[in-house]
């Protein structure tokens, strides 16, 4: 999480759906934004998103009302990646009924906040040969909003985890924004080295010591950009492969198995693990204060769903450059 000494976006509210532990109001609040309404159905991720920040999220948003939703100015959703059922030719806003995309878009149709910030998966883009994405671009369109999107890698914005996602941004079309831009890459100076907690802290249970671990030639003393594989366990399947710390992480995963799973492992001071939750945390951007879940196979699932707070605070600045030009801030918000 990157350090903001200026509040770009204080005076706007905003609202959080399918909010998780939280990560899009950390980076907004950063920004000095106002949350004035979050949902989230999990009941786990509830928990830690009231102890974070003192508010209990509503909860499934398909049985919300979207009249019931507060008036905001900018509404975050990192909505799942769900099969869109394709009926018609439109692509737009009918084809969206079905999918919890659909919830985002009637908050929309009725609020009309000035901006959408989207996040999903890096498939989200080709989902479909393209038409997942279509259905979302188009919807937003007839709901009356320019659509810009790109896939980011965390690792663009000094985060060591190869983590790519697309990011999608949409400004309502009477504010004439039509020039977006996406924040330029920062060069990677961090590896995964620098992101671990003291060795003394680390539960026992993280540890790895098997007969079948195997290590290839390389040598672990050169620091990289990207991943460094060192060896695997078992048949060096996902879950079963050993990293080096000196490279970027392997993308955190919600699910999946295997003895080093939703984390991959790596080599530390010549023992092989898992990562320790509060690592996770550290290269999703969450800061130290944090906290964390204390059931430790809801924290994995948690960070692994979550979104990576230095890109969209990132993000977030170029959306406030374009807010608060002068044609912006002298309209009428609604």
């Amino acid at each position: 999480m990157i350090e903001i000494r200026e509040k770009c976006l204080q005076g706007y509210n905003f609202i959080d759906l399918f909010a998780g532990i939280g990560g899009f109001r950390l980076s907004l609040e950063s920004l000095g934004a106002n949350c004035v309404y979050s949902s989230e159905w999990d009941k786990y991720a509830q928990e830690v998103y009231k102890n974070n920040f003192g508010d209990t999220p509503d909860g499934d948003i398909t049985k919300i009302d979207e009249k019931a939703i507060p008036n905001h100015d900018i509404l975050c959703a990192g909505f799942p990646c769900q099969a869109f059922s394709i009926s018609g030719n439109k692509l737009g806003f009918n084809d969206s009924r079905g999918t919890l995309f659909f919830d985002v878009a009637r908050i929309v149709k009725t609020k009309k906040p000035l901006v959408v910030f989207m996040e999903n998966v890096k498939n989200f883009a080709s989902h479909d040969n393209g038409k997942t994405l279509r259905v979302v671009q188009n919807t937003m369109d007839e709901l009356g909003y320019d659509f810009y999107k790109k896939v980011i890698n965390s690792t663009s914005f000094n985060i060591p985890q190869n983590r790519e996602r697309i990011y999608m941004v949409c400004f309502r079309k009477d504010l004439g924004i039509n020039d977006f831009t996406f924040p330029l890459s920062i060069a990677l100076t961090k590896h995964l080295e620098d992101f671990l907690i003291d060795e003394r802290n680390v539960p026992e249970n993280l540890y790895v010591d098997r007969p079948d671990i195997f290590f290839n030639d390389t040598v672990d003393d050169k620091y990289s950009n990207k991943t460094i594989r060192l060896g695997t366990v078992n048949k060096g399947g996902q879950g079963e492969r050993i990293y080096s710390t000196k490279g970027v992480a392997i993308t955190l995963s919600a699910y999946g198995g295997g003895i080093f799973a939703k984390t991959g492992g790596y080599l530390i001071n010549n023992r092989t693990r898992r990562l320790h939750t509060r690592e996770c945390a550290r290269i999703m951007g969450f800061p130290d204060e944090y906290k964390i879940c204390k059931n430790s196979s809801q924290a994995y699932k948690q960070f692994g769903n979550s979104v990576v707070i230095d890109v969209l605070q990132h993000i977030g600045i170029e959306i406030a450059n374009k807010l608060n030009q002068e044609r912006v801030l002298n309209h009428e918000r609604n």
